[in-house]
């Protein structure tokens, strides 16, 4: 993972010296995230969709970040927020999918990871999430047409 603490120590005097600077807002919410420091990192993301209300990424950032935390409807509703901002995002609506199933709404899982994969037909990860998602709805030949497009895409997705 590497030595991150030069990075926030860095964040943390570009903030002192321009409290509203977003990227350092933003970037230091991201190192904290990969830290393991969720409630640091959420409220950095918040801190930054303060500084910029219409901030897509960092919507998403702090849905990644509270699904972490366990708390699915919060994400969903940050992911909602990122879309209504970035409606082409085709990684924004496979983590609205991944909240969704984590809250055992699989056909609205299944949606978005149809969305995403409209838009970025190259996805292997929602077509690998999809296709999880449709085998656990018992949809088999659905799964095995999705894990196939998936490996295809991405071997690496084979040793899953």
């Amino acid at each position: 993972m590497g030595d991150h603490s030069g990075a926030i120590a860095d964040f943390d005097r570009a903030i002192e010296l321009k409290p509203d600077n977003l990227g350092a807002y933003y970037n230091r919410g991201a190192v904290k995230r990969r830290l393991g420091d969720l409630r640091g990192a959420i409220a950095d993301f918040d801190r930054a969709v303060e500084l910029k209300p219409d901030f897509a990424d960092a919507y998403n950032n702090r849905g990644v970040t509270k699904m972490g935390l366990g708390d699915h409807y919060g994400a969903i509703a940050d992911f909602d927020k990122a879309i209504r901002f970035n409606p082409k995002n085709a990684v924004i609506y496979n983590n609205r999918g991944v909240a969704k199933g984590g809250l055992g709404d699989h056909n609205g899982a299944i949606s978005d990871y149809g969305r995403a994969i409209e838009i970025k037909p190259d996805y292997a990860s929602a077509y690998y999430n999809r296709g999880i998602t449709k085998r656990g709805l018992g949809d088999h030949d659905g799964a095995e047409v999705d894990r196939k497009r998936a490996i295809e895409l991405n071997p690496a997705l084979k040793d899953r």
